[in-house]
């Protein structure tokens, strides 16, 4: 055999890997400003949350009072801009650039005794006329490196991996200050990993906040993950992720979706999502074991949609996470997520598209979700979930959604969106009425 030939053959198969990998969007880089983007979202939103059957608010001025004397409503109503700004890359082997944000509310309407929804943020002296402020903003920003398709952030960021995401369902968005890869190297196969260290809520001001999980409210020192998506076809693609939440909880998640083509206009989808979680480290909210998973199917016929789904929680402990967005399981609806400890949830959803019947823009969605078998009594005593709800627990939601984007002219992309939730329950959570009314509008500004 011929080494010397040999040799220089793998010598240039890695130069030329090598300059396949450098020849990805980095070289397609036109510069830092060239390829700047900036655009700014208007939201107005408002919110009001009727207590039922006994329920109160516990937020705002109402934490100082007697369960007895607390009112049973949440009204909120706000003005948030968000200004957004993403640079392009400086030309060369390896670009950089920066990304920026400036977030604003003002306040319209509400009262001490009202707040609570999110919109805004509640002062710890509750007893202070400035409870809730006027308004309130923020500013924060990102570096950003890319060596041809992959790129690496460090900053405040808006992460979307299924095991941590922040969210953006109230007047501002939540953030999250780490670092942040991605690599799309390859068409059908994409990766992310992150190291995270602090959080951002809806309603703060704060960039440092802890990073807290939502249903047991205890404190991680750090998130990190990793994970990626492969798209096999056109119809097919799996995503799996494992993360560590230090000292709370290591989780692991797979997905996978499979949409069949039928007659024209017509197509069947499968989804389905599962969630291991089990206590890692100083297990701080307690001893966990739990199996969450998910199962859907879509039939999308014209302007019609049927969605059918089941959940199931396999544990004793509620499946919890940290961000708004970080559970991906089918029943986690408008109000509640149908997660509690050993749940059973199914749901059935009907979404329809009125540009079918001339009216482009307009949809409307209707769905409900029943969940039983919750029993939360063998949750570890010294834990997080301890007490949290008892055996044989059941609850329902009801969710109406309309929406109207318009479609040209001056307000082109203006939409207006009315969401209305109604959820009862047992014992263990409120029962409460809901109203939402989002009114957006984007500019491209660059």
């Amino acid at each position: 055999m011929n080494f010397a030939k040999q040799s220089s053959l793998s010598l240039a198969v890695i130069a030329a890997t090598a300059q396949l990998a450098i020849a990805g969007q980095q070289q397609q880089a036109n510069g830092f400003i060239e390829d700047s983007s900036l655009g700014l979202l208007n939201r107005n939103f408002y919110m009001n949350r009727d207590f039922r059957n006994g329920g109160s608010n516990s937020q705002g001025i109402n934490g100082s009072k007697p369960s007895s004397e607390r009112n049973g409503y949440r009204e909120e109503w706000a003005q948030g801009a968000m200004l957004n700004f993403a640079s392009g890359f400086t030309q060369g082997t390896i670009g950089f650039g920066t990304d920026a944000f400036a977030y604003g509310g003002v306040k319209l309407d509400t009262g001490r005794g009202r707040a609570g929804n999110g919109l805004l943020p509640i002062s710890n002296n509750r007893t202070a006329d400035a409870d809730v402020p006027d308004a309130y903003g923020e500013i924060g920003g990102a570096v950003k490196m890319r060596i041809s398709s992959t790129v690496l952030k460090y900053g405040e960021q808006r992460p979307t991996a299924p095991v941590f995401a922040t969210g953006d369902n109230r007047l501002l968005p939540e953030t999250a200050t780490g670092f942040q890869l991605t690599s799309n190297e390859f068409d059908a196969l994409s990766f992310e990993g992150g190291h995270f260290t602090a959080f951002n809520n809806r309603n703060s001001t704060n960039s440092d906040d802890g990073l807290f999980t939502t249903y047991g409210g205890t404190e991680a020192d750090s998130v990190d993950f990793i994970g990626g998506t492969y798209k096999i076809n056109d119809n097919l693609s799996l995503k799996a992720y494992t993360s560590e939440a230090v000292n709370v909880w290591r989780q692991h998640f797979a997905s996978a979706s499979y949409t069949i083509p039928l007659a024209d206009k017509q197509s069947l989808n499968f989804g389905l999502t599962a969630y291991k979680t089990k206590d890692q480290g100083e297990a701080r909210a307690g001893k966990l074991d739990t199996t969450s998973w998910s199962a859907k199917a879509a039939w999308s016929i014209g302007a019609h949609k049927l969605t059918l789904a089941y959940q199931k929680i396999d544990g004793d402990e509620y499946f919890d996470y940290i961000g708004v967005d970080s559970i991906w399981l089918a029943n986690s609806v408008q109000y509640s997520d149908f997660n509690a400890p050993n749940e059973r949830s199914i749901q059935a959803r009907y979404d329809l598209n009125m540009a079918t019947f001339g009216i482009p823009g307009l949809s409307f969605m209707a769905r409900y979700v029943k969940g039983d078998q919750i029993d939360g009594t063998k949750a570890d005593p010294n834990g997080a979930y301890a007490n949290k709800v008892g055996d044989d627990q059941k609850e329902w939601e009801r969710d109406l959604e309309a929406k109207y984007v318009i479609q040209e002219g001056t307000a082109k992309d203006l939409s207006f969106r009315l969401r209305q939730a109604t959820h009862r329950s047992t014992s263990f959570d409120s029962d409460i009425d809901e109203v939402r009314l989002i009114i957006e509008y984007p500019l491209s500004i660059l």
